[in-house]
């Protein structure tokens, strides 16, 4: 009796199509990050792991994704070696590039503006890594909601001034040994706002937060701008990606900006 299982996915597949990625999806994995002044903390994150397939493979081996995964985890290392891990995945299934992106939600503790009662706050961030053979590239991205009061309600309105709550998503890559804390790049597109946002706000933080921004109208045009010459000025960066999008309050649309630039 011959008891080896056939292995489909090697088969030979003719139709001529190379895929430019495959692999597994939506993976939950416990994320090391290494946090500014702090010791670094363990996430919840989902990760999406892939590689290239030549046009002459039928198919992927998707458990080897998952069997480096848990050699990664195991060694603490999730989230530390991202260019090893893509190294160990392009050699495993013998391709010629990996791709790897973790999810996350990364807490960062934030004092009300007045009364300075503190309390976290929860932002969506991501870690991305791309081996294209011995070629390396880690992208850190962050969605940082801020209030945006709009310029031109405050000009033409006798009382007051719309505004709306504005997500800024920001993608950067830097050089391999250089660093860029998520708490620095959050800090500077906040900045970059009317006004910040806040998880709890007494009376005395809510006048404060309301005059502030009335005081400092922006368009989505502005934060974009704003946040792209901080970019710019940064010698570390060598790529950005900035996208603003404002949930307008007294519109049926959304107001949105996008610019991207290699350095």
């Amino acid at each position: 009796m011959n008891n080896e299982l056939k292995d489909i996915q090697n088969q030979e597949d003719k139709r001529g199509i190379d895929i430019q990625k495959v692999g597994v999806n939506g993976v939950e994995v416990p994320l090391i990050i290494e946090r500014k002044n702090e010791k670094s903390q363990t996430v919840s994150a989902k990760a999406r792991l892939s590689v290239t397939l030549p046009h002459n493979y039928r198919g992927t081996h998707m458990s080897r994704f998952i069997e480096v995964l848990s050699e990664y985890s195991e060694k603490n290392l999730l989230g530390v070696d991202i260019k090893g891990l893509l190294y160990d995945v392009k050699n495993r299934l013998e391709s010629k590039c990996a791709h790897v992106k973790f999810e996350f939600k990364y807490f960062i503790k934030k004092k009300a503006p007045v009364s300075e009662i503190e309390f976290p706050v929860g932002y969506d961030c991501s870690f991305q890594g791309d081996l294209n053979g011995d070629d390396y590239k880690f992208i850190l991205g962050v969605k940082v909601p801020i209030t945006t009061l709009c310029p031109c309600s405050k000009e033409i309105s006798k009382y007051s001034a719309h505004n709306q709550r504005t997500m800024v998503k920001v993608k950067v890559s830097y050089k391999e040994n250089d660093i860029i804390w998520i708490e620095d790049l959050i800090e500077k597109v906040e900045n970059c706002g009317s006004s910040q946002v806040y998880s709890i706000l007494k009376r005395c933080d809510e006048k404060y937060v309301t005059e502030t921004a009335y005081e400092n109208p922006k368009f989505v045009e502005d934060v974009l701008r704003d946040v792209i010459c901080i970019l710019k000025n940064d010698e570390k960066i060598t790529f950005y990606e900035v996208e603003v999008e404002a949930q307008e309050s007294i519109h049926n649309h959304n107001a949105w900006a996008w610019q991207a630039e290699t350095k």
